[in-house]
């Protein structure tokens, strides 16, 4: 299991979702968060099997909502570079706050 490590924006990113979905329906910004945390598990246990965006970034796709986990794969860690909607381009995430960084 590879150990995930947040940008700092990434609790921010999924608050605002969460609380996006909540406002819609009661539950389901929890619903939106339980998925999340089952993708970054998938992501901790294999982040090779996630398709290759650009370079070495990975992305993983949520199943019911329409997000995505932008991450890079380092040799002792899982960098999660943001949380962001499948309609964004996940490379444009990239540029926010500049590149990821090589440990």
């Amino acid at each position: 299991m590879h150990e995930l490590r947040y940008r700092p924006e990434i609790q921010s990113d999924v608050a605002e979702a969460s609380a996006w979905y909540e406002s819609r329906a009661a539950g389901l910004g929890s619903r939106f968060e339980l998925e999340l945390r089952n993708t970054l598990r998938r992501i901790a246990e294999g982040p090779g099997m996630f398709p290759v965006i650009e370079s070495d970034i990975r992305r993983a796709r949520l199943h019911v909502f329409p997000y995505l986990v932008v991450f890079r794969t380092h040799a002792t860690f899982v960098e999660v570079a943001a949380v962001v909607h499948a309609a964004r381009r996940p490379a444009v995430q990239l540029r926010r706050g500049g590149r990821l960084r090589g440990k």
